[in-house]
């Protein structure tokens, strides 16, 4: 090979590796180039902030952390303002000191009508010789207790003040567990307004209230619930109130604390019961006019009582139906019509699915013999 060939091809070699090396170079500067503009993307906190991987204005974007609102913001902002603030008046008791002063309870409630009607459960206003609600915007105003039902738990209160917004009244038969709800109300009376969030846990519970009968049909939610909280809404996600918060369960008498165990009176029930309580001043009840001791199990081995299940007469109202169809003291009740009380039925619970007027057939036993009384019952707002 001649010097001029050799030449010639170290000449073709140096070029095709100059081509490659600054092909090399040139795309891994551009590599680098995407890879130092993805790296150099700074993510301010808070505000409306303007991403852009480069200058052209084509491949920018703006995200914002305002004008945000979801169903649970809707919710209360269409409940919240008909929400009020329950305060009343315990009169002080007599003591073998002399007289207590006078207590406060306080509640929670909402309005139902541009006419000052407010709903409230009984347990908030039960004792008090005066009432006043406190508006959401803190303005405070006086009200009256215009009836109560004490086995519904459900009272109504009745202001000529101010009435901000009325609330919108869903229907509780159509909830379904695992339902968002909203609860709204004072807890403890202090933090006025307060929102908490959950879930239907489930529908028609019952709960025994020691006091003769169970309280049927609630709402279970895991929605925090205080005290204060009773009488307020729970409110679903359009903005109705399926609801009114009642109580709570913390646990049981082994010890064990219990938690995201709320109840709430169906809206159905409570709009049947303060419609009446409005028109009449009270809820219409079947009444026998009888005072009464409920007997269990453990009542009647204590007593040696001839029935497990049923109800001690304790007294007899003089002119009430009771007299009237031959009821006497130290009778014990143990049936109604063909329902026997036990467990799952008990007197008041089984009496209330008749109305004033009907007339019923008592199962009574009498010094330990059984027979029959026939009572037509009366109407009250009370047992």
């Amino acid at each position: 090979m001649t010097w001029k060939k050799t030449l010639y091809l170290l000449l073709v070699v140096v070029v095709a590796a100059g081509s490659a090396l600054t092909g090399a170079v040139a795309g891994g500067f551009a590599v680098y180039q995407v890879a130092s503009q993805r790296q150099s993307i700074d993510l301010p906190v808070g505000g409306p902030t303007t991403l852009s991987t480069n200058h052209t204005p084509e491949q920018s974007f703006t995200i914002s952390s305002t004008n945000i609102e979801t169903d649970i913001t809707k919710s209360v902002q269409k409940v919240g303002p008909a929400v009020v603030t329950i305060v009343g008046t315990i009169p002080g008791q007599q003591t073998i000191f002399g007289m207590t002063s006078d207590g406060k309870v306080s509640g929670s409630g909402f309005f139902i009508s541009d006419q000052g009607y407010i709903v409230t459960n009984n347990h908030v206003v039960d004792g008090t010789k005066d009432v006043s609600i406190i508006l959401s915007d803190g303005t405070e105003q006086s009200a009256v207790v215009v009836g109560t039902d004490p086995y519904s738990d459900i009272a109504v209160l009745k202001t000529d003040g101010t009435v901000p917004a009325i609330v919108t009244l869903g229907n509780s038969e159509l909830l379904k567990p695992g339902e968002s709800v909203i609860a709204i109300g004072s807890p403890l009376g202090d933090f006025k307004n307060s929102v908490t969030v959950g879930v239907v846990s489930a529908t028609g519970r019952s709960i025994d209230t020691g006091q003769g009968y169970t309280v049927e049909g609630l709402i279970q939610t895991d929605a925090a619930i205080n005290q204060g909280n009773s009488g307020g809404p729970l409110v679903n996600l359009a903005g109705e109130v399926i609801g009114i918060n009642n109580m709570i369960v913390r646990g049981s008498g082994s010890g064990t604390v219990a938690e995201g165990l709320g109840f709430a009176i169906p809206v159905n029930t409570a709009q049947a019961v303060a419609t009446q309580i409005i028109e009449k001043g009270y809820f219409s009840r079947p009444f026998m006019g009888i005072s009464f001791q409920a007997i269990s199990p453990d009542i009647a081995s204590a007593y040696r009582l001839p029935a497990d299940w049923g109800v001690y007469v304790q007294k007899v109202v003089d002119g009430s139906p009771a007299k009237k169809a031959g009821l006497q003291e130290g009778d014990i009740i143990v049936s109604l019509n063909d329902v026997k009380m036990d467990e799952t039925h008990g007197y008041l619970n089984t009496l209330y699915t008749y109305k004033p007027g009907d007339t019923v057939t008592l199962g009574v036993i009498r010094d330990g013999k059984e027979m029959n009384l026939s009572i037509t019952l009366g109407e009250s707002s009370h047992t």
